[in-house]
């Protein structure tokens, strides 16, 4: 791990993903979650402020342990309790049927099988659980998915592997998950960045 993967991104990514649009988005999603939740791709835990106390407890999975210590902070006096895990989305260090509710908000841009983190996610889940998703991906405009394309590559290498240009919605059609529901709409700023797709999924 590069000098700057290890001390200058963590840093980095805390402070794009505190922009307001996502904040925005975060407060939309996020509250809905309940009982039981993983996170996956917790990060620096700026979804938690926005947990409900319908929430009973919270594991928050990533790889990183430098951006989860930026967000320890943001902890607080939380109702529930808040466990970290160290681990990857496509083997997800939990067993079976554990969660009510997965969460996963500007991830699966960053995760090599998003594919695998997917099913991961639908095996976390028991039976009914629902899936809380917030992700940026490929645009319904053929211009900006030209340039998604043209610039992941580069893109992948200052970011953290974060793709531009995935399927979201193909991808979640494929993981086994039922009754998705999806809204597709550019949130503001550059369009390659700004497609969002922002839904629930449940475990078959």
């Amino acid at each position: 791990m590069s000098l700057y993967e290890r001390f200058l991104l963590p840093r980095l990514t805390d402070l794009v993903m505190r922009h307001e649009t996502a904040a925005a988005e975060r407060a939309h999603v996020v509250p809905l979650a309940e009982g039981v939740v993983l996170e996956v791709g917790v990060g620096s835990a700026l979804n938690v402020p926005h947990y409900s106390p319908a929430v009973r407890a919270l594991y928050g999975v990533d790889p990183s342990l430098a951006l989860w210590r930026i967000g320890r902070r943001r902890l607080g006096t939380t109702p529930f309790p808040v466990r970290y895990v160290a681990g990857s989305a496509e083997r997800l260090p939990v067993r079976d049927g554990v969660a009510d509710t997965v969460v996963s908000t500007w991830t699966l841009c960053s995760i090599p099988d998003a594919a695998a983190a997917l099913r991961e996610m639908r095996r976390a889940l028991r039976p009914g659980g629902r899936l809380l998703f917030v992700e940026h991906g490929r645009a319904p405009d053929a211009g900006v998915r030209a340039w998604q394309d043209r610039l992941t590559p580069l893109w992948r290498r200052v970011a953290g592997g974060c793709h531009l240009n995935r399927p979201i919605d193909r991808l979640l059609e494929q993981s086994g998950f039922t009754a998705v529901t999806l809204d597709r709409f550019y949130a503001s700023g550059p369009r390659i960045f700004a497609y969002l797709y922002r839904g629930v999924a449940v475990a078959a």
